[in-house]
């Protein structure tokens, strides 16, 4: 069920859209994973993706852990496909917790900004074209991190489960909404 989510070191090397919203970044976390559909068949999952959205994405077997009004929907909704530069989407990370699309380029490249406290982030979802499907990278970038040494640790083991959640529940959703 949960994949591999582990960026190739060509994938963690390469520069990607949105790296220079936070050009000195303290931590850098590298994401990746196939799926196996057409990026025009993906991208609309993440342009409903968020609180007060469509949810997070998990795998029904672990959202059946979780109370039924915060978990992830499972279709396409056209209410939320409309998206756009500067849109304010809430977010998980506390009460005021936001983040902003900073740039949007369908349906490749998708970057959010976000600023917690002092520390600036990007998050970066890019959809490449691979002969079995779409190759998804996330790359999370934040600084100034008082803590590197803690995020790059405890934030990236964090990071690896929830990727690796959003993975496994959109390879559920996408392979449903194919059929």
């Amino acid at each position: 069920m949960f994949g591999s989510v582990a960026a190739t070191a060509e994938e963690a090397g390469a520069a990607l859209p949105g790296d220079d919203l936070v050009p000195d970044a303290d931590v850098v976390m590298d994401r990746a994973f196939t799926l196996n559909a057409t990026a025009d068949d993906v991208w609309p999952w993440f342009v409903q993706l968020g609180k007060r959205r469509a949810g997070w994405y998990l795998p029904r077997v672990v959202e059946r852990l979780i109370p039924q009004g915060r978990r992830g929907i499972r279709h396409l909704d056209p209410a939320l496909q409309s998206l756009a530069v500067s849109d304010v989407i809430p977010d998980w990370g506390g009460r005021d917790a936001t983040f902003t699309v900073a740039r949007l380029e369908p349906p490749h490249v998708l970057v959010h900004t976000s600023r917690r406290g002092r520390t600036l982030l990007s998050w970066a979802i890019v959809l490449r074209d691979v002969p079995d499907g779409t190759r998804l990278q996330l790359r999370l970038r934040m600084a100034p991190v008082k803590r590197p040494w803690l995020a790059a640790t405890f934030g990236d083991l964090i990071d690896a489960a929830t990727v690796a959640g959003l993975a496994a529940g959109l390879r559920e959703r996408v392979s449903r909404e194919r059929r």
